[in-house]
């Protein structure tokens, strides 16, 4: 009797895990292939294609495929062309499935992205109707590594810790910080004409890694409002985050795999401790001196301790991860700028002639190097709810590709020769560029994070190009999207007239 009354208990139990699974089963078709062909059908009714989703991987094979081709191809030397190496996906797709106008889908696994790169459309998103539109969710490691500050928060408490930091860049504070920043670049012209007179006239020096040095410096004084000293260790220990970070993104992803106790995970989470540390130590610092910066300016620090009395506005979490995002922004940001307006000097000195002669010009120069090499070669923002986007209809949790490097090299809106260095024709579109009408709008200035650009631009405004005597300043290898080849580094030299640039071949 025994035996028999535990027959019908397994057959429960075996039902049960069997209808578990066909459930678990029908989710995951349910997730990863009928959702996905469903949300493609729905874009083809409107007229909006894309490469068709595999099962899984969507199209991740053909980008890795595009992206590892593109960068085995070298680059025409002295050319700016470099959608098709940096995008290589885009550059493909938008001649087989779109026009200058048409959205395209991509898909990254079972995510799907529709991909906008008419201006009318981009300004609806981050202008007109923003407020239907929020940022992406960052990716951990990437949250780890920049901070979730202004660049990752969203809604009431974005708005909330940019009106907090907004006077750090009021430009009436920024101007505090003139003599220092031309004290620090002064001292690097200094240091690069011992160099020419130790020995040889004509001396190789690699300019970004020196720009680097320069902003951290300038970046320490904004933030902490003291020396460089005080921020090098933090810059140090993000480096070795960012190397880090780009070896796990080469992996597949497993979800789940960075609690594991690995020792890349392990390197990662005591990173991370040690530069919260570092901040913290500042904090405890300045909140016991309760004092300003050494040059009366009001530092990003300062400003955020501030707020945090008597009221707690922000929490020391809350610092150390804005603190965190303008370090690891600002830095790269600023000295890709100088770096890359030094090159198209070195490249075209007749802007250099100008650029001496009026400052305007210096201003469309930024502006120029900036649409060529823009900081962020792409954004993405998700509908937060079903929107109407142009004639097209969006579903809710769509999210959408913004390839801000494409549109800066469109040749339907830049002209024939949106490819090459012209300021002049910002100059053309702006009129004056202090007065910049409704379509003229650079796309690297759209959205909610605007202070990194802008302290850039402001450290570009007041370095000096004049200088005695001549050094050559090749690109270092870390220096993004612009790798001609692996057999020839672009240099520019530094003489006391002018830049001018030369192809050096390497063995």
């Amino acid at each position: 009797m025994e035996v028999m009354l535990q027959w019908p208990s397994k057959i429960v139990f075996i039902t049960s895990m069997a209808l578990l699974m066909v459930v678990m089963m029908m989710k995951v078709v349910v997730l990863l292939w009928w959702k996905p062909k469903k949300i493609e059908s729905h874009f083809l009714k409107q007229g909006i294609k894309g490469p068709p989703y595999h099962f899984f991987i969507g199209n991740v094979k053909e980008l890795v495929g595009m992206t590892l081709k593109a960068s085995a191809t070298p680059m025409p030397d002295f050319s700016h062309n470099i959608l098709p190496r940096v995008l290589s996906f885009y550059h493909h797709w938008k001649k087989i499935y779109a026009n200058s106008k048409t959205p395209f889908i991509v898909w990254f696994g079972p995510t799907v992205r529709v991909t906008v790169s008419d201006p009318d459309l981009i300004k609806e998103i981050f202008i007109s109707k923003s407020e239907l539109y929020e940022k992406n969710e960052a990716h951990p490691l990437i949250k780890q590594l920049e901070g979730d500050g202004l660049l990752s928060l969203k809604g009431q408490k974005w708005a909330h810790h940019r009106k907090i930091i907004t006077p750090t860049f009021h430009m009436e504070n920024l101007k505090l910080l003139v003599p220092v920043m031309t004290q620090r670049m002064t001292d690097m012209l200094d240091k690069w004409s011992a160099m020419s007179a130790n020995g040889s006239r004509d001396v190789e020096i690699d300019v970004f890694e020196w720009f680097q040095t320069l902003t951290e410096d300038i970046i320490t004084r904004t933030v902490f409002g003291t020396s460089y000293e005080d921020g090098k260790a933090i810059f140090c220990l993000q480096a070795q985050q960012m190397v880090l970070a780009a070896e796990t993104f080469q992996k597949v992803f497993i979800p789940g795999y960075r609690f594991m106790p690995t020792r890349r995970n392990i390197r990662c989470w005591k990173l991370d401790k040690e530069i919260r540390k570092s901040l913290m130590k500042q904090i405890e610092s300045r909140t016991s001196e309760n004092r300003r910066g050494e040059d009366g300016a009001k530092d990003l620090l300062g400003l955020m301790i501030e707020s945090s009395y008597p009221s707690p506005d922000m929490s020391v979490d809350d610092i150390i991860e804005e603190c965190k995002s303008f370090f690891f922004a600002g830095k790269q940001t600023t000295s890709n700028l100088l770096t890359w307006t030094t090159v198209l000097l070195a490249m075209h000195p007749q802007w250099q002639v100008q650029a001496r002669d009026e400052v305007l010009k210096l201003t469309i120069i930024l502006n120029e190097s900036l649409r060529l090499y823009p900081p962020t070669i792409a954004t993405i923002r998700r509908a937060k709810s079903d929107v109407e986007l142009g004639g097209y209809m969006i579903p809710r949790g769509t999210e959408l590709l913004i390839p801000i490097l494409a549109v800066h090299h469109d040749q339907t809106i830049w002209g024939n020769d949106a490819n090459e260095f012209n300021p002049g024709r910002i100059f053309r579109r702006c009129g004056t560029c202090s007065k910049t009408p409704d379509r003229f709008h650079p796309v690297w200035s759209w959205g909610s994070d605007m202070h990194w650009t802008k302290l850039g631009r402001f450290t570009s405004q007041v370095s000096p190009f004049n200088y005695t005597s001549t050094v050559y300043l090749p690109i270092g290898p870390n220096l993004p999207t612009c790798s001609n080849s692996s057999h020839a580094t672009l240099s520019t030299i530094w003489s006391p007239n002018h830049l001018s640039t030369s192809m050096i071949k390497g063995s």
